[in-house]
């Protein structure tokens, strides 16, 4: 007889090994059927399979939800505990896109020399270049306070400015 001590040992060889456990002709050959069904085919496996094991479908739990309006194990959710979420307003944007739409012609020197402070890195010829060549975004990935900053310092001097 085998003592309790010894089958735990027996089973952590077994399932740290490399090599996988040998499957039975039969479950091979029924994993060869399935592989081969279309997916209409599977769907409606699937859907037998359902109705003579007895399983209910239940809701999966919204990414977006609190972990705590999760289904407990076992329960199904009610439809009225995914109403809620679907009602929820879009979150609020706090990224934003600066983008130069166009500029008055004749502020055209002082755009440029915004643009050469707001792009790092750049010269004048850069700044020139970037001008000439509107609608362009300026930033991207910028905190909503700070592209409102650089909207209102760029309508300033007379360029049109979008906020995407």
């Amino acid at each position: 007889m085998l003592s309790p001590l010894s089958a735990p040992a027996a089973c952590a060889v077994r399932r740290y090994t490399s090599q996988p456990e040998p499957v039975s002709a039969k479950i091979s050959e029924i994993v060869d059927k399935i592989a081969d069904l279309t997916l209409f085919e599977t769907a409606a496996l699937v859907t037998e399979l359902k109705s003579r094991l007895n399983i209910k479908d239940i809701a999966m739990p919204v990414a977006a939800a609190a972990p705590a309006a999760a289904p407990a194990v076992g329960e199904a959710a009610a439809p009225a505990a995914a109403a809620p979420a679907a009602e929820e307003k879009p979150a609020e944007k706090t990224e934003f896109k600066v983008k130069l739409e166009k500029f008055d012609a004749a502020a055209k020197a002082k755009v440029i020399r915004e643009i050469k402070n707001l792009i790092p890195g750049s010269n004048l010829v850069e700044a020139k270049k970037f001008v000439e060549s509107v609608p362009k975004v300026v930033r991207e990935n910028v905190p909503k306070d700070e592209a409102e900053k650089i909207k209102a310092t760029l309508e300033a001097i007379g360029a049109t400015v979008l906020l995407e």
